[in-house]
């Protein structure tokens, strides 16, 4: 912030004073005098310049993210009945216009952002390109801020390009004047007096987007699962769990209602009686370090160590002894050895290591012998991983190793980072969990690098020359990690699909 002085009577017409942003009513040192008066008006304009800024960002992020897709044609993406083609009704990154399928993978990649959040700018972009200039227009010139030119775009994104720029016309000019709340109301309004059928493509849309999610809270320990359905059956479910829980509060339950309310509707869900659905067992991987399960550290510690000795094995039969660790019913218990970095030593059973620990090492049955007794499972000739690969690598990756991907392993493939074909090794070292879609994307899509190190860390290289890293979940990143260069593109990687 600069003021200008004038001094009469001085050769120099005027003094710059510059404002480097004091604390409000902190006093200018020389002069004593408080050089922060009407620093408020200045806060508050340089908050404006914020939001103004913001929205020609923006702004700016849409225009080149339209540019990106404009890069990527679908003509290259595998046509319908070859290898590799989308099957009907997948909704994952799925856009129009002739864009590839495989661009917003890149764009998540590139924004380090979720899909889902990907797929939504590059819409929002779309629909202020092709159905809102003048709401583009004034983003770009910091007329109008980024939310509410965000919520004329959730609006009116359905709607033809004739019916969004009438309310656009009637709405734009008083646009910043409005509240959000009340903007987006008098949207939806004029859009469905103008085009009544736009209110029908939406919920068409936002039916087969449905889905439910797992979304973690903020206390350790606790999550949010969120089903979108439509109004009536959400309104039908709250209430059918909310009479159960007041007969619960009724019969003695001294649990706040809410909480009762969540314990019903879990129980419901996984108890379900007289729905007519086939009885099914959750699949549940509970991963815990034997140090917080014994109540000595609140964080994650490490198993054994390298290598995984007989002496080891003992050690950790009787700690599993001393906690009565057992396997569900109908379920399983597997035990994640790791080392001393968090990277995965072996995968073992309960029965495996009583084996070991009776058998101890062949050539020196003394226990304190450092010879290793176990490690990951042996490489194979075939394509298809074994049982114990498999194994190994959905406990060591537990989700598609993306970047920014949730997809728990249960929907993954387990895929070659170098072709089998091309003389890539069916091991735990080239073996990766991604989830289908980016198992094609890796496969099928021009441009891609992926190279994964023995520990099991993924470097991917998108088309644009942007690398993301992802590690195995509790593998720590050595003390210097230099950035991945982008190797060679290997030969495809055809999966049976």
């Amino acid at each position: 912030m600069t003021t200008t002085a004038e001094l009469p009577g001085t050769p120099w017409p005027r003094i710059d004073v510059f404002y480097l942003g004091g604390r409000h009513g902190e006093l200018d040192a020389d002069s004593g005098s408080d050089a922060a008066s009407g620093s408020d008006e200045f806060v508050a304009a340089e908050l404006q310049g914020v939001q103004r800024r913001r929205a020609r960002d923006t702004a700016r992020e849409a225009e080149l993210i339209l540019d990106l897709a404009a890069e990527r044609p679908a003509g290259a993406d595998p046509r319908p009945g070859t290898p590799g083609a989308r099957r009907p009704g997948w909704a994952v990154d799925e856009v129009d216009g002739g864009i590839s399928e495989f661009f917003l993978a890149e764009l998540s990649a590139v924004l380090n952002l979720g899909r889902g959040t990907a797929a939504y700018r590059y819409r929002r972009a779309q629909t202020w390109a092709t159905r809102l200039p003048a709401t583009f227009a004034a983003l770009k010139a910091g007329e109008l801020d980024e939310r509410r030119a965000t919520q004329l775009a959730e609006v009116l994104q359905h709607t033809s390009p004739e019916v969004a720029g009438q309310v656009e016309a009637a709405l734009l000019p008083e646009a910043q004047d409005l509240p959000v709340a009340r903007l987006k109301a008098r949207a939806a309004a004029e859009m469905l007096r103008l085009d009544a059928a736009a209110a029908e493509e939406r919920r068409r849309h936002a039916e087969q987007t449905a889905d439910v999610h797992v979304y973690p809270s903020g206390i350790e320990g606790r999550s949010t699962l969120a089903a979108d359905l439509p109004v009536e059956e959400s309104v039908e479910c709250f209430d059918v769990v909310d009479q159960l829980a007041k007969m619960a509060k009724a019969d003695g339950d001294d649990r706040p209602i809410g909480a009762i309310r969540a314990h019903v509707l879990s129980l419901l869900i996984r108890r379900p009686a007289d729905s007519g659905l086939p009885d099914v067992r959750a699949n549940v991987t509970i991963t815990a370090a034997l140090t917080a399960l014994e109540g000595r550290t609140t964080a994650p510690g490490e198993v054994g160590g390298l290598p995984v000795t007989a002496g080891h094995v003992r050690e950790l039969l009787a700690r599993i002894g001393a906690l009565g660790l057992t396997a569900p019913d109908g379920g399983s218990l597997v035990f994640a050895l790791t080392g001393p970095d968090g990277e995965l030593l072996a995968t073992l059973t309960p029965a495996e290591l009583t084996r070991l620990a009776r058998r101890g090492c062949p050539q020196h049955p003394d226990e304190t012998c450092t010879c290793p007794v176990t490690g990951p499972p042996p490489q194979t000739d075939a394509y298809q991983p074994t049982d114990r690969q498999r194994a190994f690598v959905t406990t060591r990756d537990r989700r598609c190793r993306f970047p920014n991907c949730g997809q728990r392993v249960g929907w993954a493939d387990l895929d070659h980072m170098v072709a089998h074909g091309c003389g890539g090794d069916t091991d735990c070292s080239n073996l990766c969990c991604l989830c289908r879609s980016h198992h094609r994307l890796k496969t099928f899509a021009p441009g891609w690098q992926f190279r994964m190190e023995d520990n099991g860390t993924l470097h991917v290289t998108t088309p644009s020359g942007v690398t993301r890293t992802t590690r195995p979940p509790g593998l720590r990143p050595p003390p210097d990690d230099p950035p991945p260069q982008p190797p060679p593109r290997p030969a495809d990687d055809a999966p049976p699909f």
